[in-house]
């Protein structure tokens, strides 16, 4: 089986809330320093469970695909550590602004190139946007059917998988056939931690580097299909008011009379 997994690097979400900055001029976020970029977490749960399967079918290959500026290469060498067993980086100045849209055609483009896959794996959203919206432009693109979120798959044999999707009130047990493109959630694939052969592995492993002339991409691929008017973080004000009673009862008193004059009960 040929596994792709489409993974992303991300800002630290553990980072403290004081730290998270933006630029509004230039409508992006201002990484934090001195605090390295991490692997989407739901990223990382997609290329556990392939890892999975791979411990499962014999013969299965992980090629990784990532679509960023050059030190994307740690997320990518992460995620080779762990056991992927090739790499592809996605990096031109092109892709700089490119929205899910334009993400999702040079995602494609480079699955097209590595000549397709069995299955292509995702995160069911990226911690930074949440959008959720580009393996399923992927799995439009391609012409192959689309499932998300799915919280566990085991092979099916016959070319097929079986999973477990989410839904409202439990999970649906669907098989799917072969190709498909699938947006991994968090309940079940835990990430391993990378074994320290495979770090050093990872650390000398080469990753090609490919641009729009190396998927045959043109501007009108890398068009922005929306248009971002403003980033901003939101400034609250807390006002915080002291009753002062003689007893509980007072207190709570007075508290019911201000929360009705403010028409919060």
């Amino acid at each position: 089986m040929r596994i792709i997994v489409t993974i992303k690097q991300v800002p630290d979400p553990d980072i403290p809330p004081g730290h998270f900055k933006v630029d509004e001029a230039a409508r992006k976020v201002v990484p934090p320093p001195g605090v390295a970029p991490v692997l989407n977490g739901y990223d990382a749960n997609a290329l556990e469970a392939a890892l999975r399967l791979k411990e499962q079918v014999a013969g299965t290959t992980i090629t990784l695909v990532s679509l960023g500026a050059a030190q994307a290469r740690d997320a990518l060498k992460r995620g080779l550590a762990m056991g992927a067993d090739k790499a592809v980086l996605l990096d031109d100045p092109a892709f700089a602004q490119c929205d899910s849209a334009a993400t999702a055609a040079v995602l494609a483009a480079a699955i097209r190139k590595l000549e397709g896959a069995d299955l292509v794996l995702s995160g069911r959203q990226a911690s930074d946007t949440d959008a959720g919206q580009v393996h399923l432009g992927v799995a439009s693109l391609l012409g192959l059917p689309g499932l998300t979120p799915i919280q566990r798959l085991s092979p099916a044999g016959d070319g097929a998988v079986r999973v477990e999707r989410l839904v409202e009130d439990g999970h649906q047990v669907l098989e799917v056939r072969l190709p498909a493109v699938l947006g991994i959630s968090s309940e079940v694939y835990e990430p391993r931690y990378p074994p320290l052969k495979g770090i050093m592995l990872a650390g000398r492993a080469q990753i090609p580097v490919w641009g729009t002339a190396d998927l045959g991409l043109t501007p009108q691929h890398l068009q922005p299909r929306r248009l971002l008017r403003r980033l901003y973080v939101e400034q609250r004000e807390a006002q915080v008011e002291l009753i002062a009673a003689d007893s509980p009862a007072e207190a709570g008193e007075q508290l019911a009379l201000k929360l009705r004059e403010a028409k919060l009960i």
